[in-house]
C-alpha cells in the first residue's frame, strides 16, 4: 500500500491577500483545495466575491461550516459576545472546522501573509499541518497584490468601498466608521448585531464595542462620518497616488492598530 499523498490546502476569507493568493497558487499547485470556513453570519458581498473567484479561476470552493453555528455557541458561552480577549467565535466557527476537514492528513497550509507585513497567521497545533507563506517567500507586498487582482479580472470585494477586512457582519475587530457604514448598506444586518446586544433575560448587558451599544454609537452617526472624511481627505493630500481603498484602510488603521483574526481575515 502506497503512502497517502500530502493534501495541499487554501483557506480563502473573502478578502484581497487570500484571493491573491488563490489567483498565484492555482497553476503551480493544480491539486490545491480551496475552502472556506462559513459562519453563516458573513455579508452578502463576501459570498458575491467568492462566487466571482470560483468563476475566473474555475476552482472549487469547500464551504465549512461548525457542527453548531453562532447562537448554539452564544448560549454555551454564556451569552458572552466574542471580543479580542474572548475569541470563541474563532475557535468554534473557524480553527475546529479546518482542523475536522484536515483530519490527520498530512497537509500543506498556504497562507497569505505578506512580505510588508509582520504577523504569522494561524498557525495549527497540530503538527501534521505545515504553514507556507509563498508572497513572503517570493517578497510580494500590497502593491503586487493588487496587481493580480486587478491582472485576474477578480478586483477587490464590493466592501472594501466601506470597511477594510473581511469577516462576520458583526465582527468586533470592525472600526467605528464601519459599524455606521453597515447601518448603511445593510440596515438588516445592523439590526441583527443590536438585537444580539440586547437580548439577555439575565440582565446583563453585553456590547460588541467596549464602553458603547450600537444604539449609542448610531446616535453620533454624523460626527464619526465627518471625522473619517477628513481623515481620509487628508491621507489623499498626503500621497494623491494611493487609491481610494488603500487610503480607507490606512485611515482605519490609524483608528485601530488591534490585530484582526488572522483565519477570518486574510
Amino acid at each position: 500500500m502506497g503512502t497517502k499523498e500530502v493534501r495541499h490546502i487554501l483557506g480563502l476569507s473573502g478578502g484581497k491577500d487570500s484571493t491573491a493568493l488563490a489567483i498565484l497558487m492555482h497553476k503551480k499547485v493544480p491539486h490545491m483545495e480551496y475552502f472556506f470556513c462559513d459562519t453563516h453570519k458573513e455579508l452578502p458581498e463576501t459570498y458575491e466575491y467568492l462566487d466571482r473567484i470560483k468563476a475566473r479561476l474555475g476552482i472549487k470552493i469547500t464551504y465549512l461550516s461548525a457542527e453548531r453555528g453562532f447562537d448554539h455557541w452564544l448560549d454555551v458561552y454564556g451569552g458572552f459576545l466574542p471580543s479580542p480577549k474572548m475569541r470563541w467565535c474563532t475557535k468554534q466557527l473557524k480553527i475546529i472546522p479546518l482542523e475536522q476537514f484536515i483530519g490527520d492528513d498530512d497537509a500543506v497550509s498556504y497562507i497569505g501573509i505578506r512580505a510588508d507585513e509582520k504577523r504569522d497567521g494561524y498557525i495549527s497545533t497540530k503538527p501534521n499541518i505545515r504553514p507556507v507563506y509563498p508572497f513572503k517567500e517570493a517578497g510580494l507586498v500590497h502593491a503586487d497584490i493588487v496587481r493580480l487582482l486587478e491582472e485576474s479580472g477578480i478586483g477587490l470585494p464590493n466592501y472594501y468601498k466601506w470597511r477594510s477586512r473581511s469577516g462576520c457582519f458583526f465582527c468586533f475587530y470592525q472600526r467605528k466608521y464601519e459599524w455606521v457604514m453597515l447601518a448603511e448598506e445593510h440596515p438588516d444586518l445592523f439590526a441583527e448585531a443590536v438585537q444580539y446586544e440586547q437580548e439577555h433575560s439575565d440582565g446583563r448587558s453585553f456590547s460588541w464595542i467596549q464602553g458603547e451599544t450600537l444604539t449609542e454609537l448610531l446616535a453620533r452617526k454624523d460626527r464619526i462620518l465627518a471625522d473619517h472624511e477628513k481623515t481620509l481627505a487628508r491621507k489623499q493630500l498626503q500621497k494623491p497616488n494611493k487609491s481610494l481603498a488603500q487610503a480607507l484602510a490606512d485611515v482605519l488603521d490609524d483608528e485601530d492598530d488591534s490585530l484582526p483574526c488572522l483565519v477570518c481575515h486574510l
